[in-house]
């Protein structure tokens, strides 16, 4: 049949209801979707064309099985911090939570706002629970961004991120002073931590996240093997911390891994839970709350750890909060203040190649801490300013 100059192939169809299987005999329909590439010649490929698959093709065993669900509860850190919260607003809400739905991701993002949180603080939260759902079955953001976009415009300063105090080495080397005050094996273990994660530049988590074996310790310095990091999630790294008179990081860290090695421990987790008397605390005689991460320290404790002594030196900050990432911020302050490069920077604290943040937040405020433009301009009337008038200012 021609219909203008395109001649048309009329099909014969039977016309069935919903759900009503179709006659014995119907040939098979399409088998394509719109991934489907043929080339000239080829026939449209139908159901009967595909494989026949049978149970051994559809079922995992039982091994399998297992680890994948040991794979997908996996939820520790701060993805298993905000899948808990996530959880609980959904039962309360008497939604599902996994998978959720794009409305109920979008309600919770607007549900996050109302209570005021950083910009950034949301951002990673719905991120983090947007890729803990099953493969495929991932939420639509778009309408959770664009009520972002108004929350931000609307709280400016719900955009505002207040950096970590920088622990820098005058500030570091009194913590681990405190630490090791009463000579016990907690002190020993911070004052270790502490030395590692400044020369390691390391997130809170990546201390905490290290094993006994990832560590080659010489005369001279400390070989670090990582797995990987926030950067570089599918490339292992093998990284040389060389130590110095002001951080004994060797000498802290062989004390500490000898205190292990006394009560038999020379494999897995590096940093570990101690009781008062300085043995180290198996999981089961721990709170629940500890055994999430079975023997590894959480990166909470971590960071209580570094606010203990840095109080308890009689240290003060300039206002900004007091934490672990001061250990990585520190480390990367004293770096840019005495003339590391953008480059130097990145390699040391494993940031993306061309990141702004070593620039922005380190370099740069070195940069302009050293410098001041309004020194150029001559004083005014500085030499008729009596001492008399400045007493009085």
């Amino acid at each position: 049949m021609n219909v203008g100059t395109e001649l048309v192939e009329i099909i014969d169809a039977e016309l069935v209801e919903d759900g009503e299987p179709l006659a014995p005999g119907t040939p098979p329909g399409p088998y394509v979707d719109h991934n489907t590439v043929l080339r000239p010649g080829e026939e449209i490929p139908t159901a009967a064309d595909g494989p026949r698959y049978t149970e051994r093709d559809l079922y995992v065993s039982k091994e399998t099985a297992r680890a994948l669900d040991e794979a997908g509860g996996n939820e520790s850190g701060p993805r298993g911090s905000a899948m808990r919260r996530f959880r609980e607003w959904c039962s309360t809400e008497g939604r599902v939570a996994v998978p959720c739905t794009t409305a109920t991701y979008t309600e919770y993002g607007r549900h996050l706002m109302s209570q005021k949180l950083k910009v950034a603080t949301i951002r990673n939260y719905m991120s983090l629970i947007r890729t803990s759902m099953p493969m495929g079955k991932q939420p639509d953001n778009s309408l959770y961004l664009q009520l972002l976009k108004d929350y931000r415009a609307k709280n400016k300063r719900a955009s505002r991120k207040k950096q970590a105090f920088p622990i820098t080495l005058p500030y570091l080397v009194p913590m681990m002073a405190a630490a090791e005050a009463d000579n016990r094996p907690i002190g020993w273990r911070d004052a270790a931590m502490f030395a590692f994660g400044y020369r390691f530049l390391a997130r809170r988590i990546e201390d905490a996240d290290l094993d006994i074996e990832d560590l080659t310790v010489l005369d001279d310095r400390i070989v670090v093997w990582l797995l990987k990091d926030k950067t570089h999630q599918e490339e292992e790294q093998t990284l040389t911390l060389h130590d110095r008179p002001d951080l004994l990081l060797v000498a802290r860290m062989r004390r500490w891994l000898v205190h292990l090695a006394d009560q038999g421990i020379t494999s897995g987790p590096l940093f570990r839970h101690l009781l008062k008397d300085g043995t180290v605390a198996a999981t089961e005689t721990r709170q629940k709350t500890a055994t999430v991460r079975g023997d590894y320290l959480r990166g909470h404790t971590v960071n209580e750890r570094v606010q203990l002594w840095f109080k308890n030196a009689g240290l003060v900050t300039d206002g900004r909060p007091v934490s672990a990432q001061g250990l990585r911020a520190g480390g990367a302050t004293d770096l840019a203040e005495h003339g590391a490069t953008d480059e130097e920077l990145e390699e040391a604290g494993r940031w993306a190649k061309g990141s702004p943040i070593p620039r922005r937040v380190y370099v740069r405020p070195a940069q302009q801490k050293s410098h001041d433009p309004f020194a150029k301009i001559p004083m005014y009337g500085h030499s008729a300013l009596g001492p008399e008038v400045k007493d009085s200012l």
